[in-house]
């Protein structure tokens, strides 16, 4: 059995999968806010009720939010800033006398959609998860792409294309950067466009659906600065690994415009006469996270 756990900011979710990749069950718990001793707790709670429920003793992977540092192996750049400066999984190995494997959240979602989602047929896989905030992981031959310095695919915390240092100045990021691709397309970071214009607070699925339904040229304009901005920054992701599939998760991977116009808007950005990259939604949706943290003991390595 393979245990995938997906830690996120407000939730912790779990799943079980027999060795041929079947689904067993799935459960979720609210994560503790702010403390790490409680969180480690909650995780080990949820893998042993999984396994006392299935009768076996499991794998454990985890995805999680930022890296681990090559240097101390301790957690970084994590938005949930309670683990950062931690030894995550050590602990868990500690507390769950196993072997446990982990790898950033996104690489995790890039992951599964790589072996059986959007992305299966491609050899060269880069996956994103425009969410609340926004990540990147690269596949390259079923394997992660972690890089010498621990940030393969770290796309989301690359400067947006198209802005000028006043534009990034007036975004800083919890990361200590300014002006990085998620402070431009994450949920929250669109939502925010719509208030700067009306004045007026809505969700991001109530823009799209103002928006389609042609009722609010402010909307529009946010959908129109969603394409242009994810456009530009895929183009430099195209230019630079030219992938195979382009598969998107997260929250605001539910917006159809971004399937029905950055194909366009991509080719007349990038160094070729031509763009054959098909640009997907993750297969699995939210579960393609937690998914691929358990299948980090199925991965090549």
């Amino acid at each position: 059995m393979r245990i995938g756990i997906d830690l996120g900011g407000t939730k912790i979710a779990a799943c079980a999968m027999s060795d041929d990749g079947k689904e067993i069950l799935r459960r979720r718990v609210a994560t503790p806010q702010g403390d790490y001793s409680a969180t480690i707790s909650e995780i080990v709670a949820l893998v042993g009720s999984i396994e006392k429920e299935v009768g076996e003793i499991g794998t454990v992977g985890i995805g999680y939010p930022g890296s681990v540092s090559p240097n101390s192996g301790t957690h970084r750049n994590a938005n949930s800033t309670c683990l950062n400066g931690r030894d995550l999984i050590g602990d868990l190995t500690s507390r769950l006398g196993r072997e446990i494997r982990g790898a950033n959240d996104a690489n995790c979602l890039a992951l599964s959609e790589a072996l059986d989602g959007a992305g299966r047929d491609g050899r060269v896989v880069f996956a994103v998860i425009l969410g609340t905030g926004v990540g990147g992981g690269v596949i390259v031959d079923q394997r992660i792409l972690i890089g010498r310095n621990a940030i393969g695919g770290e796309w989301g915390h690359c400067p947006m294309p198209g802005t000028d240092r006043s534009d990034r100045r007036a975004r800083p990021c919890y990361c200590g950067q300014e002006g990085c691709i998620e402070q431009f397309l994450a949920g929250p970071a669109l939502e925010a466009e719509y208030f700067l214009r009306t004045n007026e607070r809505r969700s991001l699925d109530q823009i799209e659906k103002r928006s389609i339904d042609q009722i609010d040229p402010s909307a529009a304009e946010v959908i129109d600065l969603l394409c242009e901005r994810f456009a530009g920054a895929l183009a430099v992701v195209v230019n630079t690994i030219d992938p195979d599939v382009i598969v998107v998760g997260g929250g605001v991977s539910n917006v159809k415009a971004l399937y029905e116009r950055t194909p366009a808007l991509v080719a007349s950005r990038i160094f070729s006469d031509q763009f054959e990259t098909p640009i997907v939604q993750a297969r699995f949706g939210d579960a393609s996270g937690v998914r691929g943290a358990a299948r980090l003991w199925d991965a090549r390595t």
